[in-house]
């Protein structure tokens, strides 16, 4: 099982992470934190780097839900998105399978949240 969802997309970088964000919200996602990759790396390092944003996204009342079934889960959460520029005008997609994820944890509630949540992430991606 990949522990990702992916898909490449056309447009530019800022277009993709509109039509990212509006998916999400359309599947009762919000974005909770943006981390700019890029411009981290050339703070911290110095270095250039690709266009890249994690974007963790939250379903508050499936987080909920996790959350009462096992109260360790919060460790991963949110459910991370990236977008990363592969050239000019052409972006891939990928967010965070939670089923894989869910492998490590013994906890049958927590699986069958797992179920929907990821059928909502890969919902989110087809659609782009």
């Amino acid at each position: 099982m990949k522990y990702y969802f992916n898909k490449t997309v056309n447009g530019t970088f800022e277009e993709v992470i509109d039509a990212v964000t509006n998916r999400l919200k359309d599947e009762g996602f919000g974005i909770l934190t943006e981390i700019d990759v890029t411009q981290t790396l050339k703070k911290k390092l110095d270095v250039n780097f690709k266009k890249y944003r994690i974007l963790g996204a939250c379903n508050p009342p499936f987080a909920h839900k996790a959350l009462l079934a096992e109260d360790k889960i919060g460790t991963m959460l949110p459910c991370n998105v990236i977008v990363q520029e592969i050239e000019e005008g052409v972006i891939e997609v990928a967010a965070v399978n939670p089923m894989a994820s869910m492998q490590a944890v013994e906890n049958k509630k927590l699986g069958d949240i797992a179920v929907e949540i990821t059928a909502m992430l890969e919902n989110v991606i087809n659609k782009l």
